[in-house]
């Protein structure tokens, strides 16, 4: 859904309400930065901003098919929406002297992205991937549910960085990795590197996101592909059948990399992903091995509270390039890249100056940061490295 722009004249309150939002969207990184530090160093995975709960750091990488997914769509969720008194702050006045009615209401009204929905997500209730296996419970949810807190806090402490003040949302969320606090809508988050095995070298894309496009990270780099785990449309029997994370990250491989459109289909009937060849071409490298998806862990952004499941899919050059040999150069969410500093290339070496690089010194989101760092500790499994040249 496309939105407009204010369609009154704005408030007082209005106007002070965007001065902070532009401070949001101009800083986003320092901000984050500046975040993670109200949260003790032991909650930080890999040294980066990226705070995670002990429960959602397995000690080694684990396959994506060892990852188990339950949905209740029922069970009650419970926590903060953001609609209470104590939000009143975020949620800026309008003319008639009453409220946005979300944090949400008040982006699609005052500072709408390009493209700005609330469609259907799978809530994130509990998850555990520390024990040999992984287990992920969700409910159904939407993608503001997220918006209302997490945002809302956002711009909170950008408010409280620029103006002073106290920060009483987010004191009312607590710990940001409790799950019960909040609406928790788990982004999958993929690091794609194609392994060149002759010439004993692996590289990688990244995704700078777009302001003007994105309503979360925009200005950020980020891995590619990455995206909310959701169904593929609104209609409800996507519900189940786009209830999988492979089948999700497939759809953002297309989307990111291939320049699809979204939903492909959905509105009309569920995906077949048996006979969407992408997908089917995709499946089948991955059943043979040219592909091989492992799961890092998961972590909570300081700023916003964003929660990405970090995964890492190696790519067997031959199959990468079959595959996405003639990939977009951007994408509805802003500009796919292979190289850095505006240089051209197929690709950015995955080594430890570009490592250490984008994850000390980069406008990275904290994800991806956080995604580069264990891909980089744990690189001897995820590339079938000796051991002895590990480190």
């Amino acid at each position: 859904m496309t939105v407009d722009g204010p369609p009154h004249a704005l408030t007082d309150s209005e106007r002070a309400w965007l001065r902070v939002r532009d401070q949001l969207k101009r800083h986003r990184h320092e901000l984050a930065v500046a975040a993670a530090g109200q949260y003790p160093a032991a909650t930080h995975v890999a040294g980066t901003p990226l705070l995670a709960d002990p429960r959602w750091l397995p000690p080694v990488p684990i396959d994506l098919s060892e990852v188990d997914l339950q949905l209740v769509p029922d069970r009650p969720a419970g926590g903060l929406t953001g609609r209470e008194p104590v939000s009143e702050a975020m949620r800026p006045l309008r003319r008639d002297g009453s409220r946005h009615d979300t944090y949400a209401a008040a982006v699609a009204t005052l500072a709408p992205p390009a493209v700005f929905a609330n469609l259907p997500t799978y809530r994130l209730l509990e998850a555990d991937l520390a024990g040999g296996r992984g287990r992920m419970v969700f409910r159904l949810g939407r993608y503001f549910d997220g918006l209302n807190v997490g945002e809302a806090c956002a711009h909170e402490y950008a408010a409280h960085v620029l103006e002073g003040g106290g920060q009483p949302l987010r004191a009312a969320v607590g710990d940001p990795r409790d799950l019960t606090r909040r609406a928790a809508n788990l982004a999958i988050s993929t690091l794609t590197l194609r392994l060149d095995r002759a010439a004993g070298t692996a590289t990688f894309l990244l995704h700078l996101r777009d302001p003007a496009k994105v309503g979360h990270a925009g200005g950020l780099y980020q891995v590619i592909p990455a995206g909310i785990f959701q169904p593929a449309g609104p209609a409800p029997w996507n519900e189940r059948n786009d209830f999988d994370l492979w089948r999700s990250m497939v759809r953002e491989f297309a989307e990111e990399l291939g320049g699809e459109p979204e939903g492909h289909g959905s509105d009309l009937a569920p995906v077949d992903y048996a006979a969407w060849p992408f997908a089917a071409r995709l499946t089948r490298a991955r059943a043979e091995g040219g592909v091989r998806v492992r799961v890092l862990g998961m972590g909570t952004d300081p700023l916003t509270f964003a929660t990405d499941l970090l995964t890492v899919a190696v790519f067997d050059a031959p199959t990468f390039d079959a595959v996405f040999g003639a990939r977009v150069d951007a994408n509805d969410e802003g500009q796919v890249l292979s190289a850095l500093d505006g240089a051209t290339g197929t690709g950015i070496a995955f080594d430890q100056a570009n490592v250490d690089r984008l994850t000390r010194r980069e406008p990275m989101q904290a994800a991806g940061a956080a995604l580069l760092a264990l891909a980089w500790r744990h690189r001897g499994v995820l590339l079938r490295d000796d051991p002895a040249q590990t480190g």
